[in-house]
């Protein structure tokens, strides 16, 4: 399945509705508040559990944002279960990613995070235009 538009991505975060995407994408903005794709790979990378049953659910939610939000979520969400090398950000995501497992803070809404969605979206139609 490939998502083709903020919309359909927002329903299945809806339909996923877990506090540790919310929370992993908060602790990523807190600490890197100008990357976006990092962060909306924060709030994806779990989706894949309502894209169907069985292993390699963040391969899903990786391949379902991929036209979507770009390589580069795709790629950080692809390999974030891996334990082979990691670049700065996939290491920083994975710790987000544990440590919202067990924080408790107020991450908002998932409607806070629609805009930075769109303008991801955006920007990757046109970089896809352009080539």
């Amino acid at each position: 399945m490939e998502l083709r538009s903020v919309e359909e991505l927002m329903d299945l975060l809806y339909a996923d509705a877990h506090d540790h995407a919310l929370r992993t994408a908060a602790l990523l903005r807190r600490g890197r508040p100008a990357d976006k794709e990092l962060q909306a790979a924060g709030l994806v990378h779990g989706m894949g559990r309502v894209l169907g049953d069985g292993p390699g659910e963040t391969a899903r939610a990786a391949a379902a944002v991929r036209g979507l939000l770009g390589e580069r979520v795709h790629d950080l969400v692809r390999q974030l279960p891996g334990t082979g090398p990691a670049d700065d950000d996939l290491v920083r995501l994975r710790q987000a990613a544990e440590e919202s497992r067990t924080a408790a803070f107020d991450a908002g809404v998932l409607e806070d995070w629609r805009t930075v969605l769109e303008l991801l979206a955006a920007r990757n139609f046109r970089l896809g235009a352009v080539d």
